[in-house]
């Protein structure tokens, strides 16, 4: 009978004052994928790399990749040499590190197809290439580009999985979690290029832990939103003053990240988006998003998930409100309100 093999808990590599002065043999960079997380990561990463070296990028939105170019040669003194890259490939075709941040799984398949296909026979570089994905997508898929990579550049490619917590607040000032999946042997080549873009780097485990971490992770703050949601109005039903509730409930064993910075209720928290009507924030899509991809990596090892499966439900009925389309998902506690408490 097989065991299965345990793991030791995260370590936290944090941020150094300095990095290696020995020569480095990376200094070609591909960025991928310049949304708005995307956009922010790139510009710090080639901030932050030393002049001479070269980061190509490339969005599907030329002109993300046109206006973040001209942003990089007009505002940073030094750093990497910024250019403009017609495909995938082309970004790809001379880098030793490749990092790619798309918004679904079936984009990061594409784009990995695509790259693969037109560097499968090209020289080796001096070292394996590294392609970091910090896209949030499911296991399942992270874990077939990962096997193409390996087919595709046999001992020449290294796939890891990335993804990062801090939102485009953290991704543009450079204070990102990154959840790394990898061997443990690459640490030390990733800690220095994921620290440009970020504070901290958590190695979970192999190939597809960091996305298994940051799942369930938010599979959990999920949860607890709408936890925080339905106690926070049953207090104020109930007459109390939600800023006096807040306080108990964040001095007490209730206190969640939910309930002490993204607090729902209006006026709360001054800096939460429930005090700016929502707005900005992590979008009730995104929520829905995570909430499905956790739930569809649950189905494929039949873990039957009970508080789940009810909070899925609530977000996908929330975000098709037009009051709660595009806005942060605390906004369910407005949708409870509406509806005294019962749910939409």
């Amino acid at each position: 009978m097989s065991t299965a093999r345990v793991w030791r808990p995260a370590r936290a590599l944090v941020q150094r004052r300095s990095f290696s002065t020995t020569p480095r043999a990376l200094d070609n960079y591909a960025f991928i994928g310049l949304g708005r997380m995307g956009y922010q990561m790139a510009r710090n990463l080639q901030s932050k790399l030393p002049p001479g070296d070269t980061i190509r990028l490339y969005d599907i939105n030329r002109s993300a990749a046109e206006k973040l170019v001209e942003e990089m040669k007009t505002q940073q003194a030094g750093g990497a040499a910024p250019e403009v890259s017609t495909s995938v490939s082309d970004a790809a075709k001379e880098a030793d590190v490749v990092i790619s941040c798309l918004p679904e799984p079936q984009h990061v398949r594409s784009t990995y197809e695509a790259l693969l296909k037109d560097i499968a026979d090209l020289p080796p570089r001096p070292q394996p290439r590294l392609f970091i994905d910090s896209s949030t997508i499911d296991p399942h898929t992270s874990s077939t580009v990962c096997q193409l990579v390996e087919d595709k550049l046999p001992g020449q490619g290294h796939f890891v999985d990335a993804p990062m917590s801090g939102g485009v607040v953290g991704a543009t000032a450079g204070t990102l979690t990154f959840m790394l999946g990898s061997d443990k042997s690459l640490v030390g080549r990733l800690e220095p290029i994921l620290l440009r873009m970020g504070k901290r780097v958590l190695h979970c485990g192999p190939q597809t832990a960091g996305l298994a971490a940051k799942l369930a992770n938010n599979l959990l703050l999920g949860i607890q939103n709408i936890g925080t949601a339905e106690a926070m109005l049953l207090g104020v039903k109930l007459g109390l003053d939600p800023k006096v509730l807040a306080d108990v409930i964040n001095a007490s064993t209730g206190k969640c990240w939910a309930s002490e910075v993204n607090n729902p209720v209006p006026g709360v928290v001054p800096t939460a988006p429930a005090s700016r009507g929502y707005e900005g924030g992590f979008g009730i899509e995104l929520m829905l998003k995570d909430m499905k991809l956790a739930q569809d990596a649950a189905r494929r090892i039949d873990l039957q998930q009970t508080m789940a499966t009810k909070a899925l439900d609530l977000y996908e009925r929330a975000s098709k409100d037009a009051e709660c389309k595009g806005r942060d998902f605390s906004v369910v506690y407005q949708v409870f309100d509406k509806t005294n408490g019962q749910g939409p």
